[in-house]
C-alpha cells in the first residue's frame, strides 16, 4: 500500500487543471488523508480564501516550495 508523501496543512498545487472551471483555486492545503486509488494515496484539499474544497490523487499535486507543515 502506498505511503501519504504530504501531511495535513501542507500547502499544494494541482499539476493538471484539465476539467476545472478557471475560477477554481490554484493552491490548496490537505486537510485531510483520504484512502490510496488506484495505487496513489488520495487527499481532501481546501482553499480558504475561496472556500473551495477537492479530492484529488498524490500524481496531481506538487508541493508549495514555502510550505511546511
Amino acid at each position: 500500500m502506498a505511503r501519504h508523501k504530504y501531511a495535513i496543512g501542507t500547502e499544494v498545487r494541482l499539476i493538471s487543471r484539465t476539467w476545472l472551471s478557471p475560477t477554481a483555486a490554484e493552491t490548496y492545503r490537505v486537510i485531510s488523508l483520504l484512502p490510496t486509488m488506484d495505487l496513489s494515496p488520495q487527499y481532501r484539499l481546501r482553499n480558504d480564501e475561496l472556500g473551495q474544497e477537492r479530492v484529488s490523487k498524490e500524481d496531481n499535486l506538487s508541493v508549495l516550495p514555502e510550505s511546511r507543515p
